[in-house]
């Protein structure tokens, strides 16, 4: 393109009729992918497994605030608005914040699909004014724009509409008069003046739906302004039957707290209590984790990071079902085995078609190795070197590691139910505990199990016929064949149970042969005598008659403990278990329990990587003179103690400075601060105080406090 012109002017170059290519899901996770011959299948994969994962757990969801949802539905069927008091549902959801909105939401449809139409939701963040949260309500409730004029800044509400040109937009007047005018024209009540008061609760209840206002985080809102609200509300509720929700994440004694008396007296309130979110997390646990229906899994140390972020930061299910969704889409892109990871008959087609670079994977995989060396010489040969008769065996292997599955979590839940009633729990009260056991090594192995096991032989005969009736109904829902087996001799053993005489059988030989040392103990005898009365007396215990029960008791446990060392073997000893199971737990504590300060502290003392200039690269690890300010600042405050002087930081700053912009160091102006070097080393001081690297303190006037030690 010419631009030669003799006189100057302005040209104009129409853009290119090829429009950008937009990026598809396929392509992101292409990028980067490795092994990419097979990505497109194993995104497919992906995609549909985590969404047969957020159906299931939806689906979930909805079945745990069921009866809640249905309570609260109820109450606002029920009550009505009184010539005195709001009906106001106090809603106790518990410290898990980032799960309250998906239970505002269920409730907010389940209002508008059976009770209301006119629901109205607002959060703190919003409402920091009177003015705001009014605003907030009316425009959610009657769907249109609303403007606030002078007089409600001052905190005085307007009764009337203004003929402006705001009319024109189709705005109305913030206030609950104009509230009330929209409520009688929707409903169709009011046919005389506007300012006609309601009839009787009982006569107007099919007519008139509640106007239902829901505050998500009460805690959050400012006392004053929801005092103001309720007091402005309880003056129209003649006209309008308000009906308010609120979202506690503490205790009820929050009410008490914000409002006071006068305010909270004219609130009619009932408590509901939402499932806790340890129970919800251990549901949300059974139902995807530990079942055979879904082919991914997490080993051992990936499980305890998001169990571990629950637990002791947010207590939040969605976050922890967000974790799994990170892990899974990690497996399919970093994992090109992951292919195999999906429903037997797919995993077998899949197997018959994998390339010769994928059986190579197979054959770098450690369970692979482990499986190889165990085999005999021509057979290790054939697969290492025939790429057919790997995939024949890996077929094997497939259909072998399903079967591990389907096994597994029928006696993880019958050891669960034998071991979780036991005084101090040796195996944990949850069964997530159990199954952390399990997955890190062999379970019988653990000196907790046998603890467990001794205390088992202990049960008196009802309490261990429930615990294995228990078993037995777990067992009859598994179609395994081996479980199947195993259900038929539990069943007969608690056969044998019944059939027991529940009379106390006595054993008179037995009391004879106790009475007879302790007879002999009496006598006067020296120490040998002693000694060998003793030895005597033990001798005896040890060969004490078991009563029948005692002998059914032993075998039934024995049985169980058979099973559990056939099929609670770690995953990690089965072949091929990489295909199913992610094991990278940094990844996953990386990307959800972020460390910011960290990162701050990484990015100011390397500024080249996060930069890519080359000016920025240093050998040494230093900070380049040319970095920018803050990382010239930030690495000039590390090398003072816990005050900074702010005149010498300032001069050190203007040395760095002069050097990166080359000027010669003999000369007079090298390291002289003038205006534009002091204005910009005011910002880097700021923009460090900003971040939380020092602060201003009353000690020294000319000095600042360094808040942190070290860098990265």
């Amino acid at each position: 393109m010419s631009t030669s012109s003799v006189s100057k002017g302005c040209f104009v170059f129409k853009p290119s009729a090829k429009k950008k290519k937009t990026l598809s899901l396929v392509d992101y996770f292409t990028d980067g992918c490795e092994g990419a011959e097979n990505s497109e299948v194993r995104f497919k994969l992906c995609q549909d497994l985590w969404d047969k994962i957020k159906a299931d757990t939806e689906v979930l969801q909805d079945e745990l605030n069921r009866k809640i949802l249905d309570s609260l539905l109820d109450f606002t069927r029920k009550c009505s608005s009184t010539p005195s008091e709001i009906p106001t549902a106090a809603l106790v959801l518990g410290v898990n914040v980032p799960d309250h909105d998906m239970t505002f939401q269920s409730l907010s449809e389940l209002l508008q699909q059976s009770v209301t139409p006119h629901v109205a939701s607002v959060q703190a963040k919003e409402c920091g004014a009177l003015k705001h949260l009014m605003k907030r309500v009316l425009e959610r409730l009657m769907d249109t724009v609303v403007t606030v004029d002078d007089e409600e800044e001052e905190g005085e509400e307007a009764e009337q509409t203004e003929q402006t040109s705001a009319q024109l937009h189709k705005s109305v007047h913030c206030s609950l008069g104009t509230l009330c005018d929209w409520y009688n024209t929707k409903t169709k009540v009011s046919t005389g003046t506007p300012g006609k008061k309601r009839s009787s609760p009982a006569k107007d209840e099919q007519q008139q739906p509640p106007v239902v206002i829901i505050f998500k985080d009460l805690e959050a809102f400012n006392p004053r302004v929801l005092q103001d609200f309720i007091l402005i509300c309880s003056r129209y509720i003649e006209r309008l039957p308000l009906m308010f929700i609120f979202g506690i994440a503490t205790a009820p004694s929050t009410i008490q707290h914000m409002l006071p008396h006068s305010v909270s007296s004219l609130l009619c309130i009932e408590l509901f209590q939402s499932l806790s979110c340890t129970q919800h997390l251990a549901t949300v646990i059974d139902k995807l984790i530990l079942t055979p229906k879904f082919p991914f899994k997490l080993n051992g140390k990936a499980m305890q990071v998001l169990i571990s972020i629950f637990l002791y930061h947010d207590f939040s299910v969605r976050n922890f079902i967000k974790g799994i969704q990170l892990a899974l889409l990690e497996h399919f892109h970093s994992q090109p085995l992951s292919v195999l990871c999906c429903r037997k008959k797919e995993a077998l087609l899949h197997m018959t078609q994998l390339s010769h670079r994928d059986v190579e994977r197979i054959r770098q995989l450690l369970s692979f190795k482990r499986y190889v060396e165990k085999q005999e010489q021509q057979e290790q040969v054939n697969l290492l070197k025939d790429d057919n008769h790997l995939k024949e065996v890996c077929q094997r292997l497939i259909k072998d590691l399903n079967k591990y599955h389907k096994n597994y979590y029928p006696v993880l839940r019958c050891l669960h139910t034998l071991t979780s009633s036991l005084p101090r729990y040796p195996l944990g009260k949850q069964i997530r505990e159990l199954h952390l056991i399990c997955l890190e090594k062999n379970v019988w192995e653990n000196e907790d199990y046998q603890t467990a096991m001794k205390l088992l032989r202990m049960l008196a005969k009802d309490e261990l016929i429930t615990l294995l009736q228990r078993c037995a109904e777990t067992l009859q829902s598994v179609k395994s064949k081996k479980m199947k087996n195993a259900l038929v001799q539990l069943e007969e053993l608690l056969t044998k149970f019944k059939q027991l005489d529940t009379a106390v059988e006595t054993a008179p030989t037995v009391e004879e042969s106790f009475t007879s040392p302790v007879k002999n103990l009496q006598k006067k005898t020296d120490l040998f005598q002693l000694q060998k009365t003793l030895l005597e007396m033990n001798e005896t215990r040890r060969s004490k008659k078991l009563s029948p029960f005692e002998v059914l008791r032993n075998e039934a446990l024995d049985f169980i403990d058979g099973l559990v060392r056939s099929y609670l073997s770690p995953p990690e000893s089965q072949t091929l278990n990489e295909v199913c199971y992610y094991s990278s737990s940094a990844t996953v504590r990386r990307h959800l329990n972020a460390t910011p300060r960290t990162s701050i502290q990484a990015a100011l003392s390397s500024p080249y990587y996060y930069l890519q200039n080359d000016n920025l690269k240093t050998e040494d690890g230093s900070v380049s003179n040319a970095a920018p300010d803050i990382c010239i600042a930030y690495k000039l405050h590390l090398e003072c103690g816990r005050l900074i002087n702010l005149y010498d930081w300032l001069e050190a700053y203007a040395t760095v400075v002069s050097a990166a912009e080359g000027n010669d160091p003999d000369s007079d102006n090298f390291g002289k601060v003038d205006e534009v070097k002091h204005a910009r080393f005011i910002q880097a001081v700021s923009e460090l105080e900003f971040l939380g690297f020092i602060k201003s303190t009353k000690q020294k006037t000319d000095h600042v406090a360094r808040l942190t030690w070290g860098g990265c």
